[in-house]
Formats: C-alpha cells, sequence, structure tokens
C-alpha cells in the first residue's frame, strides 16, 4: 500500500466516527435548507443524490422537494471499478438493496444527472473528498463531468485530503452552516 492510500485509510477510519458525532436532526435540517438554495439554479435538470448509509448526512429531504418539478435519480454499483449509473428516483417510490447494501429504486428508467450530490467521510478546504475508497464517484464524474455538490456536516472538515491524480474535486460543498464554491 503507498503512502497516500494508508493516509486515506486511516483517515476513513477517524473521520467514520467523527462523522456519527456530528449527525443531529438540527444539522440534517439545516444542511438540507442550504442544499434546497444550492440546487435552485438547477431546477429542470436531472439531479443525483443518494440514499444515506450509516451516518451520512441525508440530501432526502431536499430531494423530495426538487421531486417536485424536476427528474431525481440515486446512484447504482454495477460493477468494482466501473463508474455509477443512476435510476430515477420518486419519494416513496420502491427501493432494493444494491451493491453494499445500499438501496435503489426499484424498476425504475435510467438517468444521466447534470448535477450530482456527493457523500463524504471527510473534505478538505480545496474542494476534495474522502469516501469509502472504490473511487465509484471520482470515474461518474471524470465520465460526467456533472456539477458536483458535497454534502457534508461542517466538522467533517479536514486541513488537508490526501489526493492522486485520479480525485476529483467537487464544485462545491454544502453543510450545514452554509455553501462554499470551489474555484
Amino acid at each position: 500500500m503507498n503512502d497516500v492510500a494508508q493516509q486515506k485509510a486511516q483517515m476513513r477510519k477517524d473521520a467514520a466516527k467523527n462523522r456519527a458525532a456530528l449527525c443531529t436532526d438540527a444539522a440534517v435540517r439545516a444542511a438540507n435548507s442550504y442544499l434546497e438554495r444550492a440546487l435552485a439554479p438547477h431546477k429542470g435538470k436531472t439531479v443525483a443524490g443518494y440514499m444515506p448509509m450509516r451516518s451520512e448526512l441525508s440530501p432526502l429531504p431536499a430531494l423530495t422537494e426538487f421531486a417536485a418539478h424536476s427528474v431525481v435519480a440515486m446512484p447504482v454499483v454495477e460493477g468494482k471499478g466501473m463508474p455509477l449509473v443512476f435510476r430515477i428516483w420518486t419519494p416513496g417510490g420502491a427501493l432494493e438493496e444494491g451493491a453494499y447494501g445500499a438501496m435503489i429504486p426499484a424498476d425504475t428508467q435510467p438517468a444521466t444527472p447534470a448535477v450530482l450530490i456527493v457523500p463524504m467521510l471527510a473534505y478538505d478546504g480545496r474542494g476534495f473528498r474522502l469516501g469509502y475508497g472504490g473511487g465509484y464517484y471520482d470515474r461518474t464524474i471524470a465520465a460526467l463531468a456533472p456539477v458536483t455538490i458535497g454534502l457534508a456536516f461542517a466538522g467533517q472538515e479536514v486541513p488537508e485530503v490526501p489526493t492522486n491524480a485520479y480525485d476529483m474535486r467537487l464544485d462545491m460543498i454544502v453543510t450545514e452552516q452554509g455553501v462554499t464554491h470551489n474555484a
């Protein structure tokens, strides 16, 4: 394992513990309020979110509102080393268990998002994120070039996320404290 991979592995352990402590109803409500504002300029576009797992900050309140006037999709892992694909999601629609235990829309049409909301274990001020290590989001961002919105608790920010050439920078970060745009 190279040095960056080792740094990321340790950071993942620490970040997962930290995120669980930050997950409160008030923080989720505040972050979703900011997420709604960040999504407002994208009405009419297809937006992909995610079904929260573990202590991930849930985008579902904002996406439920957004689904009233736009297409919302959720990611599906089709195989190791592949970019994500997306299925249309409707609030209250049928879900099934996908890869890694993630819930995904059942029997819905595919969609290609123009905007991608991304979960994180940690992030830094440059707009880089730390995920679970599969590279699915990085490959997807590289392939689709969507507008990217990282969603996290403000306490998940770290001084610097170790990066490699394949790590993709996010366009903005939304937390319960506001929206940060990355140049």
